[in-house]
């Protein structure tokens, strides 16, 4: 006899792709009128899992069955059919039409819809299960909680009952998070049963019912949330205990590395992206930058990065050179001679430099002997300069992109390839040598675990987790004085992202200047020692991650303090 006290069930499902077995034999259950949460490390199998629940994937072998019905489910329409939605992390809206224009698109397509009618019924659910959304508003009018309300009333409006949400906070403040999960709440005393992945143990500690753990696509366990632990559902995860500590270091001996000031910027539409923001990232310390969801953030970096144009500002960089002795490494004759008659220079005895009276072959001479060292840090306007330049000045910026990609990798090259992508220069020849970035290679796959049929596998093959964690492991191993990241543990599981934030602890400690974009505040707080808030594109405040509170922290991401600095 079917269980009709189980909303869905998935018997002894397998899904392969080509050589890889994404989920093996799997069981699994949500019960009518609870908050089922799926948690696993990257490559486990739980968004191949629910995406066959969803209708994007269809499984290999083994049954789906609905409210105790066998279900075959091969395109989101026949999900939709069995009272299953699944909102995606990444909107699927389209911006010129209002909420309800957005929610009954795809509904009885080629016929009219009444407008009024549809505002009223969606109006209907959000009095229901108390959403705040106005039916008429445009979505390119709306806060990100706004659009992630709108493509949850979408799948509630089509009659859904089973809902999976795709790591659902990852861009909300803490006071959306906390409605979201209100209305979850909500929705569950309705009946509703709800499936979320998510990385975020503590907000699965929150707001689940039982937790469900996939590792190397098979089902490990299913565990009531209020009899387990965060280390034990972590150690189900992996296999192996770990621990989730991080250990923030106290700064020793921070100096200024890059000064920002006044830096603006438009993009191609004229829209002020960022107005005049100003900060310090100084050595021996992580500066963490919050905001919702277009703050700026990742166009910060950017632009720091050399990647955008600025419309105003100015960016200092002080690279650390004070008794280093001068070499022609990443600087021409040129700039030694620029720089020796700017008095930037010493000999070992302390006498300024002078080059008056000598040709090009004793300057060079005199310099690869290590007799001639900086006075004092070097002083360099990064403003208007690309990345090539940046690099060529001997400056050692490192940068890890929200595009990983887009910007930080070439997908159709190799893991070997793209560590080698740094020494490529104009006018050099392709033919080079592959040992030392095969070697680094090898180095990132083993300490990162990166989940790679070999280093030869071009990156575009790789998940989301694993690309990071080959960029991450990339630009740090280029021994950086300056370290940005936007979102480095973003698609990462539990214990990778661990493992990225020790190594950017560790990065502190070497003395670099480490800038982390971040969307989990918790972390923020417990990573970083100041933060500075963005609230489109203002800066909102510069806090000490010490003594602030994620509370706060949210009010000023949505401007609704005056605070500036602590």
């Amino acid at each position: 006899m079917p269980d009709y006290s189980i909303a869905l069930q998935m018997k002894n499902i397998s899904k392969s792709f080509g050589p890889v077995q994404a989920n093996r034999n799997v069981d699994l259950d949500v019960r009518h009128g609870e908050i089922l949460a799926i948690l696993g490390e990257n490559g486990s199998g739980k968004t191949t899992l629910m995406n066959m629940i969803a209708g994007i994937y269809y499984p290999d072998e083994g049954q789906i069955f609905v409210n105790g019905e066998e279900a075959t489910i091969r395109s989101p329409k026949d999900a939709f059919r069995y009272g299953i939605g699944m909102i995606h992390q990444h909107f699927k809206l389209v911006d010129v039409f209002t909420a309800a224009e957005n929610i009954v698109l795809g509904i009885n397509e080629g016929n009219r819809f009444d407008l009024a009618e549809t505002e009223e019924k969606v109006a209907e659910i959000t009095r229901k299960y108390h959403f705040e959304m106005d039916p008429r508003k445009k979505v390119y009018d709306m806060a990100v909680s706004e659009k992630q309300t709108v493509e949850i009333l979408k799948v509630l409006y089509r009659g859904a009952d089973i809902l999976i949400l795709d790591e659902p906070t990852a861009v909300l403040t803490p006071q959306e998070i906390d409605k979201l999960f209100a209305v979850l709440r909500k929705m569950r005393e309705d009946g509703k049963s709800i499936i979320i992945i998510t990385h975020k143990l503590h907000e699965v500690m929150a707001i689940s019912d039982r937790v469900a753990v996939l590792r190397k696509g098979e089902h490990i366990a299913t565990v009531e949330t209020a009899n387990t632990t965060e280390s034990a559902l972590t150690e189900m995860m992996v296999g192996k205990k770990v621990v989730l500590n991080i250990e923030r270091s106290e700064p020793k001996n921070p100096a200024d590395r890059l000064c920002i000031e006044g830096l603006s910027l438009k993009n191609q539409e004229g829209t002020q992206i960022l107005d005049h923001v100003s900060f310090t990232a100084r050595s021996g310390e992580i500066l963490g930058i919050a905001g919702i969801a277009g703050s700026g953030q990742k166009e910060l970096l950017e632009a720091i990065a050399g990647l955008q144009h600025l419309e105003e500002g100015s960016l200092i960089f002080h690279n650390p050179k004070k008794d280093q002795p001068v070499t022609f490494f990443h600087k021409n004759l040129h700039r030694v001679k620029q720089l020796a008659a700017e008095g930037a220079f010493r000999y070992e005895d302390g006498e300024t430099v002078s080059f008056a009276g000598k040709t090009d072959k004793e300057i060079r001479a005199l310099v690869n002997d290590g007799k001639v060292f900086f006075k004092e840090d070097e002083i360099i306007d990064l403003r208007d300069r690309t990345p090539l330049e940046i690099r060529e000045l001997g400056i050692r910026l490192s940068f890890v992109p929200e595009d990983r990609l887009g910007m930080g990798l070439v997908g159709n090259m190799d893991i070997v390839d793209n560590m080698m992508l740094r020494s490529y220069r104009k006018g050099k020849s392709m033919f080079v040598d592959r040992t030392k970035p095969g070697a680094l290679a090898d180095k990132i796959i083993h300490d990162l675990e990166v989940v790679t049929p070999s280093a030869h596998t071009p990156v575009r093959r790789l998940s989301g987790g694993n690309v990071q964690k080959i960029l991450v492991g990339r630009e740090i191993a280029s021994n950086p004085t300056v370290l940005m990241v936007a979102y480095p543990v973003r698609g990462l599981d539990i214990n990778s992202s661990y493992t990225i934030y020790n190594l950017l602890n560790d990065q502190k400690k070497k003395g670099v200047a480490v800038i982390c974009v971040g969307e989990d505040l918790d972390v923020l707080l417990e990573l970083c020692d100041k933060i500075l808030v963005l609230n489109s594109g203002k800066v909102a405040g510069i806090v000490d991650a010490r003594t602030t509170t994620k509370e706060k922290l949210g009010l000023m991401m949505t401007g609704l303090t005056e605070d500036k600095n602590e």
